[in-house]
Order: structure tokens, then C-alpha cells, then sequence
């Protein structure tokens, strides 16, 4: 038999007498799916995720939390009434997974916990809802700052984090405020008194006949009303600052968020100007861990630095040795004053208006720490000193606008700064695997 043939022809179409068949004609016979097939499965949740899952790593990490302030909130005893509410560690390991997928919607991660295997196995059995979500997300800032903290201090007993070198950045997120609901003054006192003649209104309405089929409908429009009129208030009550910071010519045109109050227009990255918040991370270049957080509603960084380092003192009873930031922190009382706290900064110094003239050389009305700044930053070790900065605050920004934090969809700086220090956590406990891992693999090598 030719060896062609070996390959050419299949066995079926070939009989047992050695004659060809010929080829067969119909339909073709495939395995198709059916998916309206109802099936009983019999798996554990637990079977659902890998040993080394992600979820399981961050409900390790929720575990060894102290978390009993929250549990003393809980007003539920065994053998009393009330509902149970779910456990503070599922909650608390759902936000952290969430973060570190980029899911930021109290709604969609309720979505999540119905539909995926990750997030089905932390609630284990436990029922959700958007608005319980929501309210947790936003409600517990000072427990998320403290555990900040304690993170932070963990990993320095390690040996894995140090003060002595800092990297600060800020990054300008988009706020829940819609452009179009900044008003001026003459604007804001006019739907002031409007929203409060309806709020007016409708309690007269609900006061006259409260038993009616349609007093609940009533009494929602009324506290909505209620609530209009509080946000109008609070625009006005921010009005003053707002105006205060711009130019004397200018300040009539001040304009408040009648949505957000406490959010601000401000240039962002690509050249636009929007309502947004300005966050601010502080980073140690030795191990990229964020050791400071907060946000504000400055538009620039100027004179940010000093609160920062302020924050670091009250944390961990410690200055930053080293404090790098960009151009737009310097600020001569804050050099001044880091200097004097015991804090070196790195920071480019500005080219000066006479091309004639260093910048690095001190000038006459210098304070001798703003001197000693500028001839700093003309030397080499400088120089490489502050290229760590890029690959620290900037990458740590980076990373948080990669697991979503492009736009906020909560209101209020407290809010706000919540969600910021879920990020802050997120990214710390991912870190913070990391290098354990990193130091584990050299003791074995070292071993």
C-alpha cells in the first residue's frame, strides 16, 4: 500500500474486504450545548476557589484584624430580637476584594455577590444589599485610618517598612458633582428660598391630613425637599471660603455645588477643568507601602506637605528622615518648617525669571533652611535621591487609578476620604504579601 495512504484514508472508509466507502451523506452528528437542562450539582463553596485564591488571602488578612469596635455596634444578643446583621469580616473582605478588582458601585458589587464564585464564597451563604454596602463603605473613616496605621506599624516591627524616605504625590479625582450644579450666590439664596417654601408647603399639606392613603408619598416628597434645601444651604455656607481664594476681582463670580458643597473645580491632567478632589498618598521608596493618606479640596498641592508629615508625627511618633516631593508642593514655610522637624526635602527647585541668575544659588531674603534646600538640589546625590520618587508616589497613584479610582460616587470629603483609605488598605495588604514573599524566598535561598 502506497504510504500516502496511510494518512489519506480513515478507517471507516475503508471495509473489511479493503474496497472504499463511499462518503456518507446527512446531517452531521456534534455535541451541542444545552443550557436549559436543569441540573443538581453537589459543591461546597469552599471547593469553588484555589488554595492560593486572592479572596481567601484578603479574609486571612480581615481575620487577624481587631475588629471589636465594630462588633460593640451590634445591637443583636442571642435570644433577643432584631435581625442578625451579617459579619464585619465579610463586609470588611468584601470592600478590600472589591478595591483590589476595580469594582467601586455598592451596586455592583451586590451584583457580584450573586453571580460570581469570589465573592459567593466570602458572603458564604450570607445575604447582601446595596444599601447595607453603601453605608459600611462610608461610615467607619477613624477604624479605617487606625488600621492604616496599625498596618503600617506591623510591617516596620517586620523590619519591612521604614520612615526614612518618603515619596508624597496628589491626584486629582473627578467628584460626584455634576458641573452644571454650580451656582452663584444671587442663584443659590434664590432656589434656597424656593425649596424652602415648598418644604413649607408640604407640611402643611401632611400636617392637614395625615391619615390619607398618599401620606407616605407625601412624606417622602417633603424630606426630599428637606434634603434639597440643606444641600442649598450648605453651598451658601461654603461660599465665603470658595470666594476667598480667588482674586478680589473675581470673587463675585464664586460658585458652589449645590450636590457636593464641598467639592471644587479644578485643572486636571489632560487640561480640563472639572469638580474634583485633590488625594494625597505618602509613599516609603523602600517598599512602595502608602504610610499616609488624605484628601482635600485644593485645587494645587501647595502647602500640603507640612500637613503630611504633621500626620506622620501623630501616627508613628515619627518624622520622615527624607520627604520627596514635586514642584508644585515647594513652599518655603514648609521647608522651613520640615527642616526644623527634622525632615530633609528633595524638591526641584524653580528656574529663576533672570536667565542670568542659578536657582540653586541662595538668595538674600532666604530662611537658611530654603538656603540650604537650594545647594542641595544642585548636587548629583540629590539628583538621584529624587528620581525615587517617580517610581513610588507616581506608581502608587497609578496603581489606584488602575483599580478604579477615576471618579468618586460618593459626596462629601468624609465620604471621600473613606473611600481613599480603601484603597490605601487594598494596596498595602497586596504589597505586603509581596514582600513577605520576597523575604520568605531569600531565607530559603540564604538557607
Amino acid at each position: 500500500m502506497d504510504q500516502g495512504d496511510l494518512f489519506d484514508r480513515g478507517v471507516d472508509d475503508v471495509d473489511p474486504a479493503g474496497a472504499v466507502r463511499p462518503p456518507r451523506v446527512g446531517p452531521k452528528r456534534l455535541r451541542l450545548a444545552i443550557r436549559n437542562q436543569i441540573e443538581f450539582r453537589q459543591c461546597a463553596l469552599d471547593d469553588l476557589l484555589p488554595e492560593d485564591h486572592e479572596a481567601r488571602i484578603v479574609w486571612a488578612y480581615v481575620c487577624g484584624l481587631d475588629l471589636s469596635a465594630l462588633r460593640e455596634l451590634i445591637q443583636a444578643v442571642e435570644d433577643g430580637p432584631g435581625q442578625a446583621p451579617a459579619d464585619p469580616c465579610i463586609l470588611m473582605t468584601l470592600w478590600l476584594y472589591a478595591t483590589l478588582r476595580g469594582v467601586g458601585s455598592a451596586r455592583e458589587l451586590n451584583r457580584q455577590c450573586q453571580h460570581h464564585a469570589a465573592y459567593r464564597w466570602i458572603c458564604g451563604g450570607v445575604s447582601m444589599n446595596y444599601h447595607t454596602l453603601s453605608d459600611f463603605r462610608t461610615r467607619h473613616v477613624d477604624l479605617l485610618d487606625r488600621l492604616l496605621v496599625e498596618s503600617v506599624a506591623s510591617l516596620r516591627a517586620e523590619g519591612l517598612v521604614t520612615l526614612d524616605r518618603v515619596a508624597q504625590d496628589g491626584v486629582r479625582v473627578r467628584a460626584s458633582a455634576g458641573a452644571a450644579s454650580f451656582r452663584r450666590q444671587p442663584t443659590l439664596e434664590a432656589m434656597l428660598a424656593e425649596a424652602e417654601e415648598q418644604v413649607a408647603r408640604l407640611r402643611k399639606e401632611l400636617e392637614a391630613d395625615p391619615g390619607a392613603q398618599n401620606s407616605r408619598k407625601q412624606a417622602a416628597r417633603k424630606r426630599a425637599a428637606e434634603e434639597r434645601a440643606a444641600r442649598i444651604r450648605a453651598a451658601l455656607e461654603h461660599l465665603p471660603e470658595i470666594a476667598a481664594r480667588k482674586r478680589r476681582k473675581t470673587r463675585e463670580k464664586a460658585r458652589a455645588s449645590t450636590t457636593d458643597a464641598e467639592a471644587r473645580v479644578m485643572k486636571m491632567g489632560d487640561g480640563g477643568f472639572r469638580p474634583a478632589f485633590n488625594v494625597q498618598f505618602a509613599t516609603a521608596t523602600d517598599s512602595q507601602i502608602i504610610t499616609g493618606a488624605d484628601v482635600t479640596n485644593s485645587g494645587g498641592d501647595q502647602g500640603q506637605m507640612a500637613p503630611m508629615i504633621e500626620q506622620h508625627d501623630q501616627h508613628y511618633e515619627q518624622v520622615p528622615g527624607e520627604m520627596l516631593v514635586d514642584g508644585g508642593f515647594v513652599k518655603k514655610e514648609d521647608i522651613v518648617q520640615a527642616t526644623l522637624g527634622g525632615t530633609t526635602v528633595y524638591a526641584p527647585v524653580q528656574k529663576s525669571q533672570d536667565p542670568k541668575r542659578d536657582p540653586h544659588t541662595p538668595r538674600a531674603d532666604d530662611p537658611p533652611a530654603v538656603a540650604e534646600w537650594r545647594q542641595r538640589m544642585a548636587s548629583d546625590e540629590a539628583k538621584v535621591i529624587y528620581r525615587e520618587r517617580a517610581s513610588t508616589a507616581e506608581c502608587v497613584n497609578a496603581l489606584a487609578r488602575n483599580r478604579g479610582l477615576q471618579q468618586f460616587v460618593v459626596r462629601g470629603l468624609r465620604k471621600v476620604k473613606a473611600v481613599v483609605l480603601w484603597y490605601a488598605l487594598a494596596h498595602n495588604l497586596k504589597r505586603a504579601v509581596t514582600l513577605r514573599a520576597a523575604v520568605a524566598q531569600m531565607a530559603v535561598c540564604g538557607g
